[in-house]
Order: structure tokens, then C-alpha cells, then sequence
């Protein structure tokens, strides 16, 4: 595993890997975090909601892809605090000998790094320090144990929203692409205005004012832009929380403020 990280701790600095850590029932947060984590619900009541959809969303794609997309290597980049149904737990299930890269670069994210490297004996499940900001160094370590000769699943859930700047996002993201041969797969997932109004807008504004590091939202055509020369699967890009999810008795499941996709490399 990759050194741990010498960048200052900040406990009373609300941080999102901590905020969205308590709106999942985490206990791995501070006073700050719940504290703005509590000011942005009261803000925008669904955000509860987004956060739960999005790890739901990684269960279902992680789930069709090492089984029925006959996938086995993952870089799931902006890791997060561990908590239940990690991308190698849900990958791992399906296909025992599936390979897991984490890549993560906040110093709490880096403590629990031990609590991510706990896969099957078949497979591998590794964790590197790095920054989405620098696709060279995530590429470089991370083909220490990913085959980028064959197919890998490259994981950008809610991360790509940090990066300010769409046109240096969109460089990142064809960077780590680049690298990766035909098969290959993106999912991805993003907070957006499109759903939610103005009590999302409001609620940003505040989280931005409060908490590390800064959230941008983007609406369906730039994301859509991102997807350049790649095959989306069914049904596109969509709410997260509708991605093949399986209707209720109460009906299909509610919209909320984050978009999710899969897409094929051709």
C-alpha cells in the first residue's frame, strides 16, 4: 500500500468524504461534519436520499458488470470511508478472483485503508494514495496490480464533481480512458441542478461556505459530453437512483439530485 498521506488533518473542517460518511449512518465523522451535514439536510431534505441512491447505484452496476459484463478489474477512484457493500465486497461476490483498486487521497479515508484491504484470497483488493488531479500517477501505480492489457472498470462516483474546471474534468477523465483497452467501462455518478430546485442551489451555496473541498453540479448536456466515443448501456444517463433499479410495490423509485451512467469503451 501506497505511503500514508502527510496532508493536515482537519477535524474541525467539515470535509464531504465525512459529511456523506454521516448521512449514510456512519460513524466515522466529527462535530464539524455533522454539523453542516445536519445544516444541509435541513437545507435540501432529500440529500439523505442522494447519498444512500448513489451507493445503491454502485451495487447494481459493480454487480452487473463483474457478472453479467464479464468484468474482473476495477479503479474505483474517490474511494471514501469505507462502510457496507464496497466496490470489492459486491465484486468479489460475483466473481471471487476480481481485482480492486481503490484510489483515495484524504487522510481519514487513509487510517480505514486497512479496513478496504480485506478481499478474497482469490483476488486482490489494493488501495493507492493519490489525487484525481493527477491521472499519470493513478494510471503508474495502479498498473502494479491491474492488467491494462485487458478490460478494467473505471469507477469516478461522485468525484468528478470536485474538479472546478469542466474542460480539465473532461481531460482527466479521456486521460484515464486512454489508458484503458476496448471492453473497458465507466460508471460514473454526479450531483446536478437539474432535479431538486432551489433548495439544492441553496444548499450548495452553504455546503461550499462550510466544507472541504468545493462542489460543482453539472446538468445532463455537459455530462453527456464526457461520454464521447463510448457506448452508454441501458437506460443512459439518468437519475442514479432509476439505473436498472427494480420497481416496489409502491412503484419505481423516486428521482434524486445525482445522475448515474455506465458506458462501454468501443
Amino acid at each position: 500500500m501506497a505511503e500514508a498521506s502527510q496532508r493536515e488533518f482537519k477535524p474541525d473542517v467539515a470535509h464531504n468524504a465525512r459529511v456523506w460518511n454521516y448521512w449514510l449512518g456512519g460513524k466515522d465523522n466529527f462535530p464539524a461534519d455533522r454539523e453542516v451535514g445536519d445544516q444541509v439536510r435541513d437545507m435540501f431534505p432529500s440529500i439523505v436520499d442522494v447519498a444512500r441512491a448513489d451507493r445503491e447505484f454502485l451495487g447494481r452496476a459493480v454487480h452487473h458488470l463483474a457478472g453479467e459484463a464479464g468484468m474482473w478489474q476495477f479503479l474505483d477512484i474517490g474511494t471514501g470511508l469505507p462502510t457496507a457493500e464496497n466496490t470489492h465486497q459486491v465484486a468479489q461476490r460475483v466473481n471471487p478472483r476480481a481485482r480492486i483498486v481503490y484510489v483515495d487521497n484524504d487522510p481519514l479515508v487513509l487510517v480505514h485503508a486497512r479496513a478496504l484491504l480485506t478481499g478474497t484470497k482469490e483476488g486482490v483488493t489494493e488501495y493507492i494514495d493519490a489525487d484525481l488531479h493527477d491521472p499519470d500517477t493513478i494510471l503508474r501505480e495502479a498498473e502494479r496490480t491491474l492488467d491494462f492489457s485487458q478490460p478494467v472498470v473505471l469507477m469516478l462516483l461522485g468525484v468528478v464533481n470536485f474538479i472546478q474546471d469542466t474542460g480539465e474534468a473532461r481531460r482527466i477523465v479521456k486521460r484515464l480512458l486512454e489508458a484503458l483497452p476496448s471492453g473497458s467501462h465507466l460508471a460514473l455518478t454526479h450531483p446536478t441542478m437539474d432535479i431538486g430546485g432551489g433548495s439544492n442551489a441553496k444548499a450548495l451555496e452553504f455546503y461550499n461556505a462550510h466544507a472541504t473541498p468545493q462542489i460543482v453540479m453539472r446538468g445532463k448536456d455537459v455530462l453527456m459530453s464526457f461520454f464521447d466515443g463510448l457506448e452508454l448501456l441501458e437506460p443512459g444517463l439518468t437519475s442514479c437512483s432509476l439505473w436498472r433499479a427494480e420497481e416496489s410495490p409502491f412503484g419505481p423509485p423516486e428521482p434524486v439530485a445525482q445522475y448515474g451512467v455506465v458506458a462501454r469503451k468501443p
